[in-house]
């Protein structure tokens, strides 16, 4: 029987293997904050109540550039679009949840996050405490991001850019989603998801994903009704 200590746990562990590209993308970040003018408690604080790394990246260099405040803030809700859809994804399994829990879990709600949790979600067990293992691996990734910022932050700069951490995140995705692609929907969805963004990454504020995602969530159940 799988209790809300188990199911933690069990979320935490889900989550360790997704955190070695997480980490080096956090600490690139710290870098980048530096080097765009904020200051140390600035560039960690922003890890702590913004808490996304794309937008976190997009920020920082909006502001090394000077753009004002407003442009900023319809960027950064722009860039986290996709948020919207993860969230339609699990509210079916968070509605009977207290306002406490949903509150914790929405702020936890990430790209890492959701890639473990709606797969535990969707596995056909009578378990009571789910959400126990999003908030697991919620921290976890949690936890590792406002390390990794701080490692960048205070001992970045003593890495050689030759590393080329920045492409270790990318890599860790691919690895998530080659065995999720179990049917001929989610392969016909990936492709056309991933073709779009290809395609349009000219596009500005990284709107190519947002329309590489409705692409491929429009071709997916395309495809489950023919």
């Amino acid at each position: 029987m799988q209790t809300a200590k188990i199911e933690f746990f069990h979320g935490i562990k889900d989550e360790l293997p997704i955190l070695v590209g997480v980490i080096p993308f956090g600490m690139i970040y710290g870098i980048l904050a530096l080097s765009a003018g904020l200051s140390k408690a600035e560039a960690q604080a922003m890890s702590v109540i913004v808490f996304a790394g794309s937008a976190q990246f997009m920020l920082v260099q909006l502001a090394a550039v000077g753009t004002p405040a407003l442009v900023m803030i319809i960027t950064g809700f722009v860039v986290n679009l996709r948020h919207a859809l993860y969230s339609a994804s699990v509210a079916p399994h968070v509605q009977k949840l207290n306002p406490l829990w949903k509150t914790i879990l929405s702020y936890l709600l990430t790209d890492e996050a959701y890639a473990v949790a709606i797969t535990h979600y969707y596995r056909k067990d009578k378990s009571r405490y789910k959400h126990w293992y999003f908030l697991g691996a919620g921290l976890a990734l949690w936890t590792s991001w406002q390390i990794s910022t701080a490692v960048g932050v205070f001992l970045g700069t003593q890495v050689p850019p030759s590393w080329s951490l920045d492409f270790t995140l990318a890599l860790t995705f691919i690895a998530l989603l080659i065995p999720s692609l179990k049917d001929h929907p989610s392969l016909l969805a990936a492709i056309s998801a991933g073709a779009v963004a290809v395609l349009t990454a000219g596009l500005p504020y990284k709107l190519n994903l947002i329309v590489a995602a409705i692409i491929g969530i429009v071709v997916g159940l395309w495809s489950e009704k023919k």
